[in-house]
């Protein structure tokens, strides 16, 4: 139970609200409890007056308290609903919140270990399944446990006998039926959960990777593996409903013993007449608040595994730890790149490999070598997605971990290989860079990256749609370096910046970059060769390490790994 702490603690903030949902719950199995013995005792009454009793007996008052109790259940009911579910929806949200505010400054050293799909299901999933805490346990034991201890002593101001012995049952019922089937559910809890996690990440590999597995012939194998997880997950699943019908059943006996019990102790010396009734009805109302708590507590091993499988995430230390005060963000970026060596967990070969490199401030530079080079992996260090394991990289000539996230983050704009575009407007995806900026700054940026045509029709209240569905890869491309542009940064890192762009729109972009940043220092990896010759310098890189450096003009001339990737092709 440790393990819900931290996440109980976030229910305080919605306190308030929690215990109104608890308290309009009570009043609304009070109401139906009240509803059921008022009908049966006005029923058993009217049926011993018989047509003797048409003038003696009171018919308005037991039907006024049945009018009355039905309106309170309803308007209860209804109440309850909206407190409970807007709070929990409130909770939820916190705990979304809470959840990523803890992942993300572990990323992407800690996330990186997840396979695909994993962290998604952890921060949806078992973040949702967080919430049954509230509506499946909390909420009906708090209830019950007040049904409970309010309808036994109602009834023992008729008799105390049966009033005490039903309320200890009941008590009884609830210390035990509980941790029961608590301890029974949660095997099969915590098996569903890593099912269900398993289930979805076989099915996003399968989803993303079915070209490939068709092309080798492995689709059908796949499918197999992912419809045997599907069947035991299943089968899990109506293990735990056998577990709930088990636990109701049990209660349903209970239900039938504990009356015959109350109704033999009322008829022996006890009340008389309709009275039996009341007795009667009120124990069967009262157990029905006992039906959720009996089902409830198998959950209660599936919210646990779910909240071990968050805090197995959310509490690791972060690989970057940012220092909370630092330099001022300033006009000029200069860097110094020094004999810096980085791998990555679990990897033994180095991706960076003692790497010595000098960017003055103004200075724009362009980083070329095969795939896995490190040229990306150099620009992570640069914006401390990872620290290296040796040398030191200083930006002003200050230490890169000697800044605070937010002035480093002030200083940089970075264009990465892998374009967000969310489901929101054009406004809103582009005021992720710039805030502040009106919607002329807005559409001057547009223009700028040749975006001209989704200005038209709706302009910027434009709905670009999930992952930006409405925009070719060019258009998403040039939608992240709009972001950059709006950024007020002294550095541009650029990781693949025209990748996906026509040879046109290509060498607009180039020259856009060019003038636009002037007096800025500019970092661009790219596979491609167009423009180049527009930069001051070119590194070459190679296993991690810089083999060239010059100007267009200059590598061309020493006739070396440059010169050379320029020879069979234009592109490679």
């Amino acid at each position: 139970m440790r393990t819900l702490l931290p996440y109980l603690a976030l229910y305080r903030r919605h306190g308030g609200q929690l215990t109104l949902g608890v308290l309009l719950a009570i009043i609304t199995l009070l109401a139906s409890i009240g509803l059921l013995t008022l009908s049966g005792l006005f029923l058993a009454g009217a049926a011993t007056a018989g047509a003797a009793g048409l003038y003696s007996f009171n018919y308005m008052l037991p039907a006024a308290g049945v009018r009355g109790a039905a309106i309170t259940r309803t308007a209860g009911r209804w109440a309850e609903r909206v407190v409970s579910h807007d709070a929990t929806f409130r909770v939820l949200q916190h705990l979304r919140l809470y959840t990523f505010s803890r992942i993300l400054p572990l990323s992407p050293g800690a996330t990186a270990r997840l396979r695909r799909g994993e962290l998604l299901n952890r921060l949806v999933a078992d973040v949702d399944t967080l919430d049954h805490l509230y509506l499946r346990v909390i909420s009906p034991l708090a209830g019950a446990l007040v049904v409970t201890l309010t309808v036994s002593a109602a009834l023992c101001l008729l008799d105390p006998r049966a009033g005490l012995t039903l309320g200890a049952i009941m008590l009884a019922i609830l210390a035990l039926l509980p941790p029961l089937f608590y301890r029974a559910g949660k095997p099969v809890g915590e098996a569903l959960t890593a099912l269900r996690a398993d289930y979805r990440l076989q099915l996003t590999a399968w989803l993303s990777g079915n070209a490939e597995l068709t092309l080798y012939g492995a689709a059908e194998r796949y499918r197999h593996r992912l419809e045997a997880t599907e069947q035991r997950w299943q089968a899990l699943q109506r293990r735990q409903s056998g577990l709930g019908a088990g636990a109701q059943s049990l209660l349903l006996g209970l239900t039938g013993l504990t009356l015959t019990w109350v109704l033999w102790q009322v008829a022996g010396d006890g009340p008389s007449g309709p009275l039996i009734a009341l007795f009667a009805f009120a124990t069967l109302a009262a157990f029905e608040a006992l039906g959720p708590v009996a089902v409830a507590f198998q959950h209660l091993g599936q919210v646990i595994a779910c909240a071990v499988r968050l805090n197995a995430l959310v509490q690791q230390p972060p690989e970057v730890i940012f220092p909370a005060a630092g330099p001022a963000p300033a006009a000029g970026g200069a860097l110094v790149v020094r004999r810096v060596r980085f791998h990555y967990p679990e990897q033994v070969a180095p991706a960076i490999d003692d790497l010595t490199l000098a960017v003055a401030a103004g200075e724009h530079i362009a980083l070329l070598g095969h795939t896995g080079s490190g040229k990306s992996t150099l620009l992570q260090l640069l914006t401390r997605a990872w620290d290296p394991q040796e040398g030191e990289i200083k930006l002003n000539d200050v230490p890169l971990r000697e800044w605070s996230e937010s002035a480093l983050r002030a200083m940089t704009a970075v264009v990465e290989q892998r374009v967000h575009i969310f489901s929101a407007t054009l406004r809103d995806n582009l005021r992720l860079a710039a805030p502040d900026a009106d919607d002329e700054q807005l559409c001057t940026v547009v223009r700028q990256v040749g975006l001209d045509k989704l200005l038209t029709g709706e302009g910027l209240n434009a709905w670009l749609g999930e992952g930006g569905r409405a925009l070719s890869g060019g258009e998403q491309r040039r939608m992240c370096i709009a972001r950059a542009l709006l950024r007020d940064a002294p550095l541009w890192l650029l990781d693949e910046p025209t990748e996906g762009l026509d040879a046109v729109t290509e060498q607009q972009i180039l020259h856009l970059l060019g003038t636009l940043g002037q007096g800025r220092t500019v970092i661009i990896v790219t596979h491609r060769l167009r423009g180049l010759e527009r930069l001051d310098r070119i590194c070459i890189l190679d296993r991690g390490t810089l083999i060239e450096q010059g100007s267009h003009q200059a590598l061309m001339a020493q006739r070396g790994r440059y010169y050379h990737y320029h020879r069979p092709v234009e592109v490679y």
